[in-house]
């Protein structure tokens, strides 16, 4: 945990230290992005999983937004005691957000709101629900490469297995990697932070993919969740690996 906290620090820093960066002029509209990935097993292991997400962004003269809906489960057949097979789901999470961003005068400088909810049966929280505001910056930019950060405060409500409810102030600090390594394959960093009085949030993504044609993509990711405090039978850190197809319209 202690990688996450000076990442934190990081992004603090690096965005006190912005500077100019090149223009970029974002297509107005809507960009939609849709991906999903399975996996079934038969003969000595049967289970199925299945991960999908929904990326919206719209693009409008002042405001920039951007509503994200994730799902991921697992499901498996076990034999019991007497022979009989039953199934039961190992996983199931889903996360839905939402951030509008006014654009200021500066290039990529934004003030945003964001809200997100994560429903997730067999996490550390089984409800995590957070409001937050704050401003975001483009912090660094080159023909390739992109990086964004963003620093706020914010609120948050979680629900833990036992049915105990934290609530209680937050700062978050996230930001972005974006590189395009060729003309058919982009890599992506991800990292958010949100720092409570009685426990650190952490999210990470790294993926990457690569252009089947003009609308198919082949995605692979890693994804890693943290807590710092968690009930006795949980651990701190999930992690996530899949291979998903994204098409983009």
């Amino acid at each position: 945990m202690k990688l996450f906290s000076i990442l934190a620090l990081a992004l603090v820093s690096a965005h006190a230290g912005a500077s100019a960066v090149a223009k970029e002029t974002a297509e107005l509209g809507w960009s939609t992005s849709a991906e999903l990935g399975a996996i079934t097993t038969s003969g000595n292991t049967v289970g199925t999983s299945v991960t999908g997400k929904i990326d919206a962004r719209q693009e409008l003269n002042n405001w920039s937004n951007d509503y994200v809906f994730s799902g991921y489960f697992k499901e498996d057949e076990n034999t019991q005691d007497d022979g009989s097979k039953v199934k039961e789901r190992s996983a199931q999470r889903f996360s839905l957000s939402a951030k509008a961003a006014f654009k200021l005068l500066e290039d990529r400088e934004k003030l945003f709101v964001l809200a997100s909810h994560v429903n997730d049966k067999f996490g550390a929280y089984t409800r995590y629900t957070t409001l937050g505001i704050g401003h975001g910056s483009r912090w660094y930019a080159s023909d390739n490469k992109s990086v964004d950060v963003e620093i706020g405060p914010g609120y948050f409500t979680g629900i833990r297995p036992d049915g105990e409810t934290e609530r209680g102030f937050t700062v978050r600090g996230a930001a972005a990697l974006k590189w395009k390594i060729s003309p058919s394959a982009v890599f992506s960093q991800t990292l958010s932070v949100e720092r409570g009085t009685s426990n650190i949030h952490s999210s990470a993504e790294a993926a990457i993919s690569t252009k089947i044609n003009g609308t198919m993509q082949m995605k692979a990711a890693f994804i890693a969740r943290n807590d710092t405090v968690v009930p006795e039978d949980k651990k701190n850190t999930d992690t996530q690996t899949s291979v998903t197809l994204v098409y983009s319209f």
